[in-house]
C-alpha cells in the first residue's frame, strides 16, 4: 500500500528524479513559465511553491535552504529579489497549469506550468456585465 507517500515516482529512480525537479524548477523560475506533462507539472508546482515561500521569508537561513535545491545564484537572486516580495501579500498558489492537450508523438497530457501574476501576461478573461448597447430606442409615431 502507498500510504503516506507523498511523491510521484515519474518512471525514474530517486537521483533522477531529484536532479529533474530541480531543474524544472530553476527553468520555471527563471522563465516564469514550463511546459510538460501533467504529471510532472504536479509535481513541479509543489516544489516551486514551497521555494517561494522561503523566498517571502527572505532570511539567510531560507537562502541556504533554496540554494541546496538551485544551483544558479542568479535564479535565487530573482526569487529573493523579485519573487518573494511579488507574492509577499498572497497566501499560497503562486502557480497555475493550464491542461494543454496531448502530446503529438505519444500522446500524454501535457500543461502550461507558470506563476501568477507575472508580467508581460496577458490576464484571463474575465467576465463583465456590460448593458446591451445595440438595441436602438423607438420613438413614438407622431
Amino acid at each position: 500500500m502507498r500510504h503516506g507517500k507523498k511523491t510521484a515516482k515519474l518512471g525514474r529512480e530517486r537521483s533522477h528524479r531529484k536532479a529533474m525537479m530541480n531543474n524544472m524548477v530553476t527553468s520555471l523560475l527563471a522563465h516564469e513559465h514550463v511546459n510538460t506533462t501533467n504529471a510532472k507539472g504536479k509535481e513541479l508546482k509543489r516544489q516551486a511553491e514551497h521555494m517561494i515561500t522561503f523566498a517571502k521569508r527572505g532570511d539567510l537561513h531560507s537562502r541556504r535552504q533554496v540554494l541546496r535545491h538551485i544551483a544558479d545564484k542568479t535564479v535565487v537572486g530573482k526569487l529573493f529579489d523579485e519573487l518573494g516580495p511579488r507574492y509577499s501579500e498572497r497566501q499560497g498558489g503562486y502557480t497555475r497549469l493550464v491542461k494543454i492537450g496531448q502530446r503529438r508523438g505519444d500522446g500524454a497530457e501535457m500543461c502550461i506550468v507558470e506563476l501568477v501574476d507575472r508580467p508581460g501576461a496577458e490576464a484571463p478573461p474575465v467576465a463583465t456585465a456590460e448593458p446591451d448597447t445595440t438595441a436602438t430606442e423607438t420613438t413614438p409615431d407622431e
